[in-house]
């Protein structure tokens, strides 16, 4: 499967502070956390299931991929998704390990594996 995701008990707003407080521990940070929902409603369009949209990056990590191969900048910042699907909240990604396979470089496949796993903790904590 190209991505991971875990479901929770907690509602969409709690899932959100405690992904946000788990990547925070990893040295991730949230560059931008998008409010699908709302945006699609300010624009007019009926949308009503909340889904939010988290760009996610570690500074470090990014400069390190990037001196490999620049290539791997197509999928950078890595972006992890917060929704509510028939009344559960999910958190998911799409993995990074999946999306560098087709950059065909065994460091960017190491290194994303490695931020992969980093991720994924972060993920399984945060539902907890």
């Amino acid at each position: 499967m190209f991505h991971y995701t875990v479901s929770t008990d907690k509602g969409l707003e709690e899932a959100v502070e405690s992904l946000v407080s788990s990547l925070k521990e990893e040295q991730f940070g949230v560059l931008w956390n998008f409010d699908l929902k709302g945006k699609l409603n300010e624009k007019g369009l009926e949308f009503e299931q909340d889904f939010r949209i988290l760009e996610v990056c570690n500074p470090k990590e990014a400069q390190r991929v990037l001196n490999e191969n620049t290539l791997a900048g197509y999928f950078l910042p890595c972006k992890m998704v917060v929704y509510v699907e028939e009344g559960t909240t999910k958190i998911g990604m799409p993995k990074p390990s999946s999306l560098t396979a087709m950059v065909e470089d065994e460091n960017i496949q190491a290194m994303a594996s490695d931020i992969e796993t980093r991720l994924i903790a972060c993920m399984d904590k945060s539902v907890q």
